[in-house]
């Protein structure tokens, strides 16, 4: 065929000609085959004729990812990266995190050798892959997986690949992407955090594995260790919780002679899920959920203060379930080195044998339920049993402790350990036994206290029993009353027996709560000194007090002419005792003695939101982070109310003067002797009792005494305008209108000036865009119908997520308050009393 047909005076070229066929045959297609269907299809690939430019991408072919260049949003620079369909703020993968663009101008191209290049607009390389093999039609493909790969298009095998971004992983984790090390490459894939939320640059911290000795999974700042995970034991690794079979996602480890790594995947291939280490250098899963278009934040790994590498030194112990958390002790036959440092700060120094080793007549202490220590100086063998590992280390004189490698069946391997043992921890879900060793001489005075406390536990059965022989009545019944009285001190049950609920025939089983006396806490409150007094309210006061051991508390006492009853006082201790949660407050314990009923909870050293927040001088304390971070807290306080406690519960009495708050400015929800339970089923419920504080109540619960987690919903949405604006909702005028801070804001709102409600404080450093945010999402809670507020648990999520708000409606209580009306609640009251303003309508239930 002749490469152009001469037509009249011009030409057709053979491209031309080409076009014009195939536009015949599809107009052939739309009349001789109707039920056709064209579609638009996107590309998944480029190769060495075709490449994206600044404003193109290529998309996974389940619509999974997307590669293409993005501007983080507080700069103009350019990056190639890959990220998510759904969501395209969530970048996964970033090409030229260390060389970014200045322009629009880049272009990625894949060259004849398999080369992916990335050039800027002087056609120099900016970024490239490398390959150790050539291919004839190299193409490059974003997998489903999120993984960018280039490989030989004539290639039989889809898994063989010339380069994958897998190997060369940013700050996040996906499912089938490896951690671990190529050992005969020498390729180490490991993650490295973003410099700053908005800046790609490789940042201070890195996680993976650390090949000293067995291989653990580390995370360090620069060189320093600051969290390790404990040796890989056949299931878990010894140092992690909740990380047991389940029917979300599977993992694997692998060891061997070609490579070690660790990996894990979804079951359900449609589901999102992913490991992001952030540039703080906290380690947290999120998992996409569609109803919400937004990420949901699960428990991240790296979970508490014992976590922190070698907090406790050397031979030292960190045990995070004690009350004076973290605790660090030393394990046994072991005492701290310097014992006066060790008592200002727990852990400081280490700890050092009591007696030491001799190496002939050593034995061995077992210990179960620890993370194992650092294994970057130990030694391995995968062949040796329990037995033969033992007689290893024990004609090594430098050897400190010995443990099966895998606790699968009846246990196999061996790993040793030489010198200082570090970085222990409780782990109570660890039942893999170490061997510890120890000399003989404290080997023998640890049996004998052992045989000692065996022995005095013997003589009392035999008491007891000879007392239960005696035939006096007085003895039997004073050692009855004595043990009863010893049994539930130390389990920890308490049972509140008083004359108005006696007579109950629906009183539930009580909570496990410790019973404090009377006397313990007169001495720890002083005799309840003015001095101690940290404040009061319609139950009574509160008191500071300190305990025997140092423990500092609160101690909260209910006057004679409390408007909260016994069935108040039960109905805290029934609810807080089973809350477990870092932002609800801890009840350590209640006294009931005659008339006294008391209880004592964790000291809070910074008292209430209240204090701080509608406080001239206290709010210059509380900038935009802490007020950010406050609201944040109370809203997972709540979600673990509504949805992750054991029982539904709905608070009732949310408000600032409820909200105390810690050391830190951490949020704590305390108060719970209005709230209520639902069961599963149960949505709402009605009450004539209606029970909480004027200003934060829903308009559906004050008028009509309707409450559901909806009513807690509405509370919730009043703090954070009150946070946000400094602002009291109740009492609040302002001299334009009459309305109370509910309205104003959504005035403000309405009429696109929302950044007037900000407080003054807070105006000229703060996140904008979080505050805005957080005014939106205010609205949205103290909408006036209870079923367009949302859910605590989506709350959560639009707190941290970037996704567009539905538009808020009128809020409850909009309507303007009479002039006379305001006037006088103006002159009238006190402003510091309004958040204590509680009102209880004594009807029947």
């Amino acid at each position: 065929m002749e490469e152009t047909l001469r037509q009249g005076e011009g030409f057709i070229s053979s491209d031309l000609l080409l076009r014009i066929k195939g536009f015949t045959i599809l107009l052939l297609c739309f009349f001789f085959c109707p039920n056709l269907v064209i579609t638009s299809t996107e590309f998944d690939t480029i190769d060495t004729t075709r490449s994206i430019k600044d404003g193109e991408t290529i998309v996974s072919a389940g619509g999974v990812f997307e590669v293409g260049f993005f501007s983080p949003s507080v700069t103009n620079k350019r990056y190639l990266g890959i990220w998510y369909k759904k969501s395209n703020t969530t970048v996964v993968w970033v090409a030229n995190r260390e060389v970014p663009l200045n322009d629009s101008s880049g272009v990625l191209k894949v060259t004849n050798q398999g080369i992916l290049i990335l050039l800027d607009n002087n056609g120099s390389t900016v970024w490239s892959s490398n390959s150790s093999t050539s291919a004839r039609t190299p193409v490059a493909q974003i997998l489903d997986s999120g993984n960018l790969v280039v490989k030989d298009e004539t290639d039989g095998n889809p898994q063989n690949f010339m380069w994958q971004s897998f190997d060369y992983p940013c700050d996040t984790f996906l499912p089938n992407m490896k951690i671990g090390k190529d050992l005969v490459t020498g390729l180490d894939r490991y993650l490295s955090s973003w410099k700053e939320t908005n800046d790609p640059f490789r940042g201070n911290f890195t996680y993976g594995f650390d090949l000293d000795g067995f291989p653990e999974w580390v995370l360090r700042e620069g060189s320093i260790k600051r969290m390790r995970r404990g040796p890989w034991n056949g299931l878990r690794f010894s140092g992690v919780t909740g990380l047991t079979p389940n029917s979300v996602y599977g993992f694997e480890f692998v060891f061997n002679e070609k490579e070690i790594y660790f990996s894990w995947n979804l079951y359900n291939s449609s589901s999102l899920s992913r490991v992001l280490l952030l540039p703080n250098g906290n380690i947290q899963r999120f998992t996409w959920i569609d109803e919400a278009q937004n990420w949901v934040l699960h428990l991240p790994p790296y979970l508490d203060t014992c976590d922190s590498y070698a907090l406790c030194g050397v031979n030292g112990n960190c045990n995070n379930n004690n009350d004076n958390s973290p605790a660090c002790n030393c394990l046994k036959g072991f005492e701290p080195k310097i014992k006066e440092e060790w008592e200002v700060v727990p852990g400081l120094g280490g700890c050092v044998r009591k007696t030491p080793l001799n190496c002939k007549d050593d034995g061995f202490l077992k210990y179960t339920g620890l993370k194992l220590p650092d294994a970057s100086e130990s030694w391995f063998n995968y062949s040796m049993n329990l037995e033969e590992c033992k007689n290893h280390c024990i004609k090594n004189c430098n050897c400190t402790a010995y443990t099966n490698l895998d606790v699968r069946g009846e246990g196999s391997g061996c790993l040793i350990w030489f010198n200082d043992l570090i970085d222990i921890r409780q782990v109570t879900e660890n039942d893999q036994a170490i061997y510890i060793r120890m000399a003989a001489a404290e080997l023998d005075q640890i049996d004998s206290k052992k045989t000692k406390a065996e022995s005095n536990a013997k003589k009392i059965r035999v008491i007891i029993g000879v007392s239960i022989a005696l035939p006096t009545t007085i003895l039997i019944l004073g050692l009855v009353l004595f043990f009863w009285r010893k049994k539930h001190h130390e389990r920890g049950f308490f049972k509140c027996i008083c004359r108005s609920s006696s007579n109950n025939e629906n009183q539930r089983e009580d909570p496990e709560v410790p019973l404090f006396d009377m006397a313990t806490l007169v001495h720890a409150t002083k005799n309840f000194s003015i001095k101690n007094k940290l404040g009061e309210g319609g139950f009574g006061s509160v008191f500071k007090g300190m305990l025997k051991d140092g423990r500092e508390i609160a101690v909260k006492r209910l006057s004679e002419n409390s408007r909260q009853g016994l069935s108040e006082f039960k109905n805290e201790v029934v609810h807080i005792a089973k809350l477990q949660h870092r932002n609800l407050v801890k009840l350590l314990g209640c006294c009931v003695e005659g008339d006294e009923k008391m209880l004592i909870y964790e000291f809070m050293p910074n008292k209430s939101l209240n204090f701080f927040l509608f406080d001239q001088a206290q709010s210059l304390s509380l900038d935009w982070p802490k007020r950010y971070n406050i609201i944040n807290g109370i809203a997972r306080g709540l979600l673990y109310l509504h949805q992750d406690s054991r029982q539904r519960i709905i608070h009732r009495d949310l408000k600032t003067g409820n909200i105390l708050l810690d050391s830190q400015l951490n949020p704590k929800i305390s108060d719970f002797g209005l709230a209520r339970s639902f069961g599963e089923n149960v949505t709402k419920e009605k009450t004539k009792n209606v029970v909480g504080t004027y200003g934060y109540m829903s308009p559906e619960y004050a008028i009509d005494g309707l409450y559901s987690i909806k009513s807690d919903v509405f509370s919730f949405g009043v703090l954070v305008l009150e946070i946000v604006s400094g602002k009291r909702n109740r009492g609040f005028s302002h001299p334009d209108h009459h309305h109370n801070l509910l309205g104003h804001a959504w005035k403000l709102y309405a009429e696109g000036k929302p950044l007037q409600l900000i407080a003054a404080p807070i105006r000229d450093t703060c996140n904008l865009s979080e505050v805005l945010r957080s005014i939106h999402i205010g609205l949205l809670c103290v909408q006036r119908n209870p079923e367009d507020r949302p859910r605590m648990s989506t709350v959560v999520l639009m707190l941290g997520g970037e996704s567009p708000l539905p538009q808020p409606k009128q809020p409850g209580f909009f309507n303007e308050r009479d002039l006379s009306e305001a006037k006088s609640s103006s002159s009238n009251q006190k402003p510091c009393s309004y958040d204590e303003l509680t009102i209880t309508l004594m009807e029947g239930r």
